[in-house]
């Protein structure tokens, strides 16, 4: 069911209404026939989009609140998240930061709501990986990630006035005579200190 606009081919054409066979709705602005420019998109499962169209498509800036509760407010590009938005997950953290094909990707900061902790860095496919601070209560981690952990040389930053330097050490799997049917779990990278410094100045 359509109610709105129509150009001299009989299209959607302008602003209108309707209603789709799958139970959604979308209200807005049509050219020949395709949503394009500001409209707002219900989806049957409870989910809204608000925000711009290109030829049917997610395009410009737009907010998307999930069935679950979270909801992304930023940039999109042919219908995924891609530039610079935040997404407020379920479970109250956050990101802010660069989109790539629907996942951080980029320099972002995510805020883990339980601990009130937070990642600043660098985002390789939605997984942390890069330069980056890791920012707690009262400490700091200043160093690499890759895929998710820090590994490397970095250094511990304390708030009462001290560093302590060091490097994560990946630790090397043991191997076992039986064969096992499941990939063993990676072993989390180890912190090894080597010195405490007082506060050295932020490199520029």
């Amino acid at each position: 069911e359509y109610e709105g606009d129509r150009n001299s081919e009989g299209q959607r054409h302008g602003f209108g209404k309707a209603l789709l066979p799958n139970g959604d709705t979308y209200e807005g602005e049509y050219e020949c026939g395709l949503r394009n420019g500001p409209g707002t998109y219900r989806f049957k499962n409870g989910a809204l989009y608000t925000g711009n169209y290109l030829q049917n498509k997610k395009h410009g800036k737009g907010v998307f609140f999930y069935p679950d509760g979270s909801k992304y407010a930023g940039d999109w590009v042919d219908d995924q998240r891609q530039g610079y938005g935040e997404y407020l997950y379920a479970n109250g953290d956050t990101y802010t930061g660069e989109w790539a094909n629907n996942k951080r990707h980029g320099q972002g900061t995510y805020v883990y709501k339980e601990t009130g902790s937070k990642y600043v860095g660098c985002w390789v496919n939605g997984i942390q990986d890069g330069p980056a601070e890791l920012i707690h209560r009262n400490y700091r981690f200043k160093g690499r990630f890759l895929s998710g952990k820090p590994l490397g040389r970095g250094k511990f930053i304390f708030d009462i006035g001290c560093e302590q330097h060091g490097e994560y050490i990946q630790p090397v799997q043991e191997k076992e005579e039986e064969e096992e049917e499941e990939p063993p779990l990676p072993l989390e990278p180890i912190w090894k200190a080597s010195e405490i410094t007082k506060l050295t100045p932020w490199p520029p």
